[in-house]
């Protein structure tokens, strides 16, 4: 007789008696004494974080949780008053918004940071002086290929994002002010020199760079801007239950769209 497949996992198992998780008895270890922020942390890295990862991660839960109404709140919305007995879809539609204008950005501004600090030979800044320079050689080569830098700009927070100075306040407290913040705080610096105007650092690169400082997978940031938007969308759903505005929002529109003759597609659309 073969034997039977084996599927390792550091994560959760059960017995007929026990649960763990992380190694860990999950009814008498875990639940009651471990946060769900720090939990969270420990599933992703396979390691406990320390108390100040732990308040750095959860500044970042709560910088990104919600927003006001922005598309991903507004669609959540709509999906629930499209579909009241599926909460679970309201969520799933307000989560699948979440790319390259919202959400998306906190694994976008980790993404490139990261790779502009994998490309320096000889070794990273140790002063405010050589971050600027690298930041200002980046900010040339990115304007020079006409590339968009991810975490620069903000559609309502025109003159500074109140998230970004109290999370890097917080990274500096905790000692967990690495790289990837040095670097990212630098293109605050020196960007208005290459673009010509003043931009802010927004609240979703400073999550991403924070995170990436923090050692998490590059490749789950915008997992863990999902993961706090979901509380925040739960709390939309919540609102709505109380103080319904999909019902208005759905109306705005539907009473208010006008008919006009088509507008035939070409190929020439294609290139804008």
């Amino acid at each position: 007789m073969a034997d039977a497949p084996g599927y390792p996992t550091a994560l959760g198992a059960s017995s007929r008696e026990t649960i763990t998780l992380l190694g860990h008895d999950l009814a008498r270890d875990v639940m009651g004494e471990v946060g769900f922020g720090e939990l969270a942390f420990w599933l992703a890295a396979q390691r406990r974080p320390t108390s100040g990862e732990t308040r750095v991660f959860e500044a970042v839960l709560a910088a990104l949780a919600d927003h006001g109404f922005t598309p991903t709140a507004i669609v959540t919305r709509l999906t629930y008053l499209s579909a009241p007995d599926s909460v679970q879809g309201a969520l799933a539609a307000g989560l699948l918004g979440g790319g390259s204008r919202f959400l998306g950005v906190t694994e976008d501004t980790g993404r490139f940071l990261h790779s502009v600090l994998a490309s320096v030979v000889g070794g990273l800044p140790s002063d405010d002086a050589g971050w600027d320079a690298l930041a200002l050689r980046t900010l040339q080569v990115e304007r020079k290929a006409k590339r968009f830098v991810p975490g620069l700009g903000h559609h309502v927070h025109k003159d500074g994002d109140p998230r970004t100075p109290r999370l890097m306040q917080i990274a500096t407290e905790e000692g967990l002010f690495g790289p990837h913040l040095s670097l990212f705080a630098a293109i605050g610096r020196v960007h208005p020199e290459v673009l010509g105007r003043t931009l802010p650092l927004n609240g979703a690169g400073v999550c991403g760079a924070a995170l990436a400082d923090l050692g998490l997978p590059l490749e789950l940031l915008r997992g863990f801007a999902l993961l706090a938007r979901t509380a925040g969308l739960i709390g939309q759903l919540a609102e709505e239950l109380r103080r319904p505005v999909g019902n208005e929002i759905f109306l705005s529109v539907d009473l208010n769209n006008r008919s006009v003759a088509p507008d035939p597609y070409t190929p020439e659309d294609r290139h804008g």
